[in-house]
């Protein structure tokens, strides 16, 4: 078996004795073609799930309910063993002031360096929905908790492991929260299992991609600023990967990068982010979101500001627009070019009020790119615009509709000579 695939194994979780026996039978010549493709059968399917049994996961969780405020109450529930010791996971549940439901759901996942988030669980209590906004780092409402999961520094995030010690990183353990997190939401008699969303804001966009690829249970997920593909273009990349083996390098990436899961996404999903965001830059996410074979909306602005906001319109409408009626985003086509112009259909329910290109002739590091934008045209189900003359060029088209609510297409690119 090729060192490659050895990795791929065991950062998935493989069995040390199918891994010996693999071995073992393919230098010898000794495997014959069924036991082969039995393997690889095997080793396909971890990959599709990575290390996570998911059927574990879908079970209820054991949870303790603590002091209620307003419309949200503490809950701890059970977690994923941590270097051999049992684990809770802390978080907030909110609930609508009125009626008895089932409401509609949604799961709230936070950033690096940040927690449960009371005002975040309220927000989406105050529009209907029950809530869970989880801890991901250990700790509970006053600090860190004796039987929490581990930290989210990125040391702790980007260590080396190896298949004896996987389940104890980081990314398996939050991964595992939130969906653990959606099996108690789903087990509540006031919340309706069958519609139940998923957004997370940066490392919680990173997480939302990889949850969603594996619980098919969503309806819906919004990625803010988050994405797969942090080893070859990310604020980690240089700082992270580029010092870690091949092989460490490799695990990590087929055990915890989004592009491994993307594929299997089946829900809906939103993508946020800014221009120029210093965590997670436009190839990088584009790549990501190319892989979703599920119907996909971008939301790209110059110069979003990152942190942890969960004010963005853009996700409120269209996690109504998939589990409580509301009026959908608008919907633009891939973005077209020729004879100098370039042009995308258009659907929308709420009229569209503004149409853009934004656009920049610089090169090299996303962050530090300059943008511009000029007015776009929407005629009847259309948009276009006449594109700059300056080469080399990356652009897109974004219409507003009468909600100040921003779509755009994915950003396409022009070398010098075209």
């Amino acid at each position: 078996m090729e060192t490659g695939r050895v990795f791929r194994c065991l950062a998935h979780g493989l069995a040390a004795v199918l891994l010996a026996t693999m071995g073992t039978a393919c230098h010898s010549g000794a495997a014959t073609n069924s036991a082969v493709r039995a393997a690889q059968g095997q080793a396909a399917t971890t990959q599709a799930t990575g290390l996570w049994d998911l059927a574990a996961l879908r079970r209820v969780p054991r949870a303790t309910w603590g002091e209620k405020k307003g419309l949200v109450q503490q809950v701890y529930y059970e977690g994923e063993p941590f270097q051999g010791k049992p684990t809770r996971v802390f978080a907030y549940y909110g609930r609508p002031a009125e009626g008895e439901g089932p409401f509609p759901a949604v799961l709230l996942v936070h950033g690096g360096g940040g927690k449960a988030f009371s005002d975040w669980a309220e927000h989406w209590a105050k529009r209907g929905y029950v809530s869970l906004a989880m801890d991901l780092a250990g700790n509970g409402p006053s600090g860190r908790l004796e039987d929490g999961g581990p930290g989210q520094d990125d040391a702790v995030k980007f260590r080396d492991f190896t298949h004896t010690d996987a389940k104890d990183m980081w990314t398996y353990h939050a991964v595992a929260a939130v969906i653990r997190g959606h099996s108690l939401l789903a087990s509540r008699k006031e919340v309706n299992a069958k519609r139940v969303a998923l957004t997370g804001i940066s490392w919680g966009g990173y997480l939302t991609c990889i949850v969603a690829g594996l619980d098919d249970r969503l309806q819906a997920a919004a990625a803010v600023y988050g994405c797969g593909f942090i080893h070859e273009n990310s604020c980690w990349a240089p700082s992270w990967f580029a010092k870690m083996s091949e092989a460490a390098r490799q695990r990590w990436v087929e055990a915890f990068d989004p592009s491994r899961y993307l594929a299997r996404v089946r829900c809906p999903v939103l993508f946020v982010n800014g221009t120029n965001d210093f965590a997670y830059p436009l190839d990088s996410y584009r790549k990501s979101y190319t892989l979703v074979r599920a119907p996909v909306l971008l939301s790209v602005t110059i110069n979003l500001k990152h942190g942890h906001f969960w004010t963005f319109g853009e996700v409120d409408a269209f996690i109504d627009s998939h589990l409580s009626g509301g009026d959908p985003l608008p919907r633009m086509g891939p973005m077209e070019m020729a004879d100098g112009a370039a042009s995308a259909s258009l659907s929308s329910r709420v009229p569209v009020t503004k149409a853009e290109l934004d656009y920049t002739t610089d090169t090299g590091p996303w962050q530090k790119r300059a943008w511009k934008t000029v007015p776009a045209e929407v005629k009847g189900d259309t948009v276009a615009v006449r594109l700059p003359t300056q080469r080399p060029l990356t652009c897109y088209l974004r219409v507003t509709d009468q909600r100040g609510l921003r779509v755009s297409t994915p950003h396409r690119e022009l070398a010098d000579g075209r």
